[in-house]
């Protein structure tokens, strides 16, 4: 049974009390979002999702898209059942303008409150989410480099949520290396282009959720070089907006087929042609992958969200299950005497996976509400310093945010599935959809491993060291204010040692990738994985020095604080060891991962 209330206590937490000593400071823009309006936003946002969007999550994944042939000559694809009205209710109750800037017509709403109302979307029907998630992502690339005029006419629709956006980058031969895409851009004499050629795997690429579709696709001009130096962004609609702004005639842009896919099957997935279409440069010319990135960064971000959504309701629908199904007797003795047997939540090994999965969910949000902080500061801040910090941290977490949250995820839907047992592997449960759902996380908006290959290819090193010490710094002071006797003693303890396995292995993948790039590929993932641990063990550690102090004060939330606590103890006594192995296999190198030749496989 697919269960979820949304963590509103623990989401106050993170938002309010956790991250008060970042050093982001408060944002004047920010000013009139006290908690009061954050928490009334939550509230109503957690409504939507358990109300309205919950519901559809399992009948749309049993009814799917479909692709039709319009008598007009412009293919469709229809949304199931539902999805239309609650995409309407969603757009009425502004929702889809929350994060945006309001001189586009949005509301300007913190990304440390948005990224949690993401969380409770993606929860509710991760399908649902991709629709309005691909449109602020469109918007973000206009905003970053589209010409006032271009921003001017399309952002107020896209905003409101009236027309809706996509990003057009896979094409059948090419899809992490985009030096090899062939769509072409003819340039016409009023400014305008010609696309032509095909894309695959476009998520929310047609439907019939909104009246226009505005695609930002990457294309090459004629004189284009050759490689990702030659690829240019273009604003391609599906219909050409009249003098008046509402939808013109067709304009050469068709869905070929729907993906029929593992999961997400409520999300349309589509192969898209562009035959001699419109379309405007973003941007400068053959500057397209930076513009393109400007999105996908901010999407990178987003589908980390994702995982901790679908991770959230996979451990809620599991908690449920444990509860109410009854198998055996406790270890220890009769729990239920009044029963036939005692409900399987009695057993450790079910205790192992649901602590498991609450402590990953709990380690990552804390984390998003200490990147999402970051990324308010890195536009809003009025101290350069301050921003240019800020900048620095997200550039250095969002790969880890992308791939460690969706990872998780995929494995918390897993043991979902473990707690259920036989019935989790049925489509009657609901839980066996959370692990197709979760697994395209970790493949889209590059995979997990480019993750990780950006993460000790680009951002480990970039200005100097300056990313990583925006990370290091942080834990290392912490560890330091906080090191002595006490209650909270082995938690530092374990962090220090696990921080210092970090250190350790940046310093041997640096000596060592210098020598020989193939050192630092084998390395990327697990390291990625090494800096989430201590990153997720930093957060917990600051939240039980905050709960103990709640506690021992007889805060009325008592009982909260004191299971926060419980969560973090399972994570440095369970989770965060790993470390140290994932330090050993770094140590190790490459050469038993490289030693077969390809003939060997």
């Amino acid at each position: 049974m697919q269960v979820y209330n949304a963590p509103l206590r623990d989401m106050r937490f993170v938002l309010n009390e956790l991250h008060n000593d970042d050093g982001f400071g408060d944002l004047p823009a920010h000013a009139e979002f006290d908690s009061d309006l954050t928490d009334a936003i939550l509230e109503e946002a957690a409504k939507l999702c358990q109300e309205v969007l919950l519901p559809l999550n399992r009948s749309g994944d049993e009814e799917g898209c479909t692709h039709e042939n319009g008598p007009d000559g412009i293919n469709r694809v229809r949304t199931p059942a539902g999805f239309k009205e609650a995409y309407d209710q969603f757009v009425e109750g502004g929702w889809a303008a929350l994060a945006s800037d309001p001189e586009w017509g949005g509301q300007g709403l913190p990304e440390a409150v948005n990224k949690l109302v993401e969380e409770m979307i993606c929860s509710a029907n991760l399908s649902f989410s991709l629709y309005p998630g691909l449109t602020h992502g469109a918007t973000t690339a206009i905003e970053g480099h589209g010409s006032k005029d271009m921003q001017q006419e399309w952002l107020p629709r896209m905003v409101s949520g009236e027309w809706s956006g996509t990003m057009c980058l896979t094409e059948p031969h090419c899809g992490t290396d985009l030096g090899m895409l062939r769509t072409k851009a003819e340039p016409q004499g009023d400014g305008s282009y010609k696309i032509t050629g095909s894309k695959i795997f476009i998520s929310a690429g047609e439907h019939d959720l909104t009246d226009n579709i505005v695609h930002l696709v990457l294309a090459r001009l004629p004189d284009a070089p050759a490689g990702v130096k030659g690829i240019s962004l273009f604003l391609v609609p599906k219909f050409m907006p009249k003098e008046d702004g509402s939808v013109g005639p067709a304009n050469g842009v068709q869905c070929a087929a729907i993906e029929h896919k593992m999961g997400l099957k409520a999300s349309a997935t589509c192969q898209m042609n562009f035959d001699a279409s419109t379309g405007w440069l973003v941007g400068e010319p053959n500057e397209g992958l930076a513009a393109m990135f400007t999105m996908m960064n901010t999407e990178r971000v987003s589908v980390g969200i994702q995982g901790l959504g679908v991770g959230e309701a996979a451990y809620q629908s599991a908690v449920w299950y444990a509860k109410d199904r009854v198998q055996g007797r406790s270890l220890s003795g009769t729990k239920y005497p009044d029963k036939p047997a005692d409900p399987i939540i009695v057993h450790p090994d079910v205790r192992r996976m649901l602590m498991t999965m609450r402590a990953y969910n709990e380690g990552c949000r804390a984390l998003s509400a200490w990147v999402s902080r970051a990324l308010d500061a890195q536009k809003h801040s009025p101290d350069p310093e301050v921003r240019q910090r800020a900048e620095e941290f997200t550039a250095l977490m969002t790969p880890v945010v992308k791939a460690l949250f969706t990872d998780l995820a995929s494995e918390s839907a897993n043991l979902a599935v473990q707690v259920y047992g036989g019935h989790g592997y049925i489509r009657e449960s609901g839980v066996e959809q959370y692990v197709r759902d979760a697994r395209i996380t970790q493949i889209y908006e590059g995979t997990n491993g480019i993750q990780a290959l950006d993460l000790v290819g680009r951002k480990m090193g970039a200005h100097f060291g300056r990313n990583l010490r925006s990370f290091f710094h942080p834990v290392s002071n912490f560890i330091e204010e906080s090191k002595g006797e006490g209650p909270m003693k082995p938690m530092i303890d374990a962090l220090e040692k696990a921080f210092g396995a970090l250190q350790l292995s940046t310093a041997t993948i640096a000596q060592k990738g210098l020598a020989d790039p193939e050192e630092a590929g084998a390395a990327a993932t697990e390291y990625l994985r090494l800096m989430g641990l201590v990153a997720m063990g930093y957060c917990f550690a600051k939240a039980t020095k905050i709960a103990g102090l709640q506690v021992f004060f007889g805060s009325e939330d008592k009982a909260f604080y004191e299971t926060k606590i419980k969560t973090a103890t399972f994570f440095f006594e369970r989770i965060l060891p790993q470390a140290t192995a994932h330090f050993l296999s770094i140590r190790a190198g490459k050469a038993s991962m490289m030693a077969f030749t390809e003939d060997e496989f």
